[in-house]
């Protein structure tokens, strides 16, 4: 093999080992909620029974809006997801 080709087989094997290392991920959404300012979805589990409308809330007020809960699917593992809206008195 050339050189130069070792030098990049380790650079690439060296990149990709440091991201797995420090926890890295690719695909799908974490534990916790996965969105931005239009919405998101996190994972159901009977433990956010009683708070997944103030977490939709709390994730909506990062960005000064209001939150509205779109779905909820009760089985364990499934999400819930919900939209930030503006409020309606706010003008752009």
């Amino acid at each position: 093999m050339s050189r130069k080709l070792l030098i990049a087989l380790g650079v690439i094997l060296a990149s990709s080992t440091a991201v797995f290392a420090i926890g890295g991920t690719f695909t799908g959404p974490g534990p916790g909620i996965t969105g931005n300012d239009t919405g998101g979805i996190f994972p159901y589990s009977p433990a956010v029974e009683q708070t997944y409308k103030q977490m939709a809330a709390d994730w909506c007020a990062r960005w000064r809006r209001l939150s509205h809960v779109t779905s909820v699917h009760r089985v364990y593992g499934d999400y819930v997801s919900f939209v930030c809206i503006d409020k309606p008195w706010m003008i752009h």
